[in-house]
């Protein structure tokens, strides 16, 4: 059973990899230090006959303070097969850089896909953004919080996976930032910029569409922070429910690994929704 489990995950590899087409370490943004250059991965179907495709936007997590976008080209493959266009960027990690550089960054990574991902058969009318963990947090923070872009319509949806730092604030008043984690540096020890940095001060009526899943065996604090993010969501998205799924923190985005799991049907299902 273990032999004809390997043979099939490798006979997955073969045909994922067949099914898209990788274009590797493209700049998105030329920072004034050449060793920070930032860039992106696309996967994009290889259909010859596919155009204006979804895109879905991922950004890794990863405390905030370590994540290589090319750990998830999984993710990139499997979405191909489905008919999406992937775009997976880096960002400067902490000590280098706090939340707000990386939330820049992301939606400088958002405005280079709006501008460029017609050339990769995606439409940029139907821009998805995903994320785990801190990941979650930036596209949350960007899609809410109105100084990272002037248009958020250009946002389609917003797919939460396990999402950390919806709520900074309550959560570094009741824990106050230290030097683990580079927390000092990522939130500074600012109250303000706490509140700043918490996407649930910024929802709204003009907030994209959310699909938010959370681990039944998560974190604590990830679980409490997603449902006072959904009730506020709910005051102006009434239809939004949290996802629960029976899994921990790290499983909630390596089962995505896997190209049968139920999630890139129900996102294909929430993406067709939010279409038009």
């Amino acid at each position: 059973m273990i032999k004809k489990n390997i043979l099939l995950f490798i006979l997955f590899i073969i045909f994922s990899s067949c099914a898209s087409k990788k274009f590797k370490d493209i700049t998105y943004f030329e920072k004034e230090n050449i060793e920070e250059t930032l860039k992106l991965n696309i996967f994009q179907p290889r259909d010859k006959t596919a155009g204006k495709l979804p895109v879905v936007l991922f950004v890794h997590g990863g405390y905030w303070t370590e994540g290589d976008k090319n750990i998830y080209g999984f993710l990139g493959r499997n979405f191909s097969k489905n008919g999406v266009v992937t775009v997976i960027p880096s960002y400067t990690l902490s000590p280098k850089a706090n939340y707000d550089t990386m939330a820049s960054e992301i939606a400088k990574a958002l405005e280079w896909t709006a501008n460029n991902i017609e050339d990769y058969k995606g439409d940029p009318e139907q821009i998805y953004l995903m994320g785990h963990s801190a990941g979650g947090h930036l596209i949350a923070l960007i899609s809410t919080n109105p100084k990272y872009l002037e248009n958020t319509k250009v946002i389609k949806g917003v797919i939460l996976n396990d999402a950390a730092g919806l709520d900074m604030y309550t959560y570094l008043q009741n824990n106050p930032p230290t030097m683990a984690y580079n927390y000092t540096t990522t939130w500074t020890t600012d109250p303000k910029e706490w509140k700043n940095a918490s996407p649930l001060c910024f929802v709204d009526e003009k907030s994209p569409r959310f699909l938010i899943y959370v681990g039944e065996r998560t974190y604590s604090s990830i679980i409490r922070q997603n449902s006072v993010f959904v009730e506020k969501l709910n005051e102006f998205q009434p239809e939004v429910n949290l996802v629960f799924l029976d899994k921990k923190h790290v499983p909630m985005m390596s089962h995505y690994f896997f190209p049968w799991t139920k999630r890139y049907d129900e996102i294909l299902e929430f993406i067709n929704k939010t279409q038009f």
